[in-house]
């Protein structure tokens, strides 16, 4: 009989996370006068923090917001970048990329240090 170990699948390695971006020329909206989420105003939710899409302009709750609305903006419509619209924060997320790629200032996206 076969060890435990010799029946395992062999491991795969761990795929290597991007140090780049390869999204940034997708970015339309750079900025909104939208502060609410629009999906939770249509069920009468609430929200914690706001995303706004970098290629549509929808405006979604957090992943820390109960239903969301940004993530599943993007699982629905595949637009990779979001941007913080939280006073004080300007940072971008890309959820294909995972990544960080830089942030949103007066003069546009001004890519991250690395």
């Amino acid at each position: 009989m076969k060890s435990l170990a010799s029946r395992r699948q062999p491991r795969r390695k761990k795929e290597q996370m991007p140090e780049t971006c390869s999204h940034l020329n997708q970015i339309k909206f750079a900025h909104t006068d939208k502060h609410v989420c629009e999906d939770c105003i249509k069920t009468g939710d609430t929200w914690v923090h706001l995303r706004l899409c970098l290629e549509c302009g929808h405006v979604g709750c957090c992943d820390s917001s109960k239903n969301k609305h940004a993530t599943k903006h993007f699982r629905r419509a595949r637009h990779p970048l979001v941007r913080s619209i939280e006073p004080g924060e300007s940072w971008v997320w890309c959820y294909v990329d995972e990544i960080m790629p830089g942030e949103i200032g007066a003069k546009g996206f001004v890519a991250s240090a690395e």
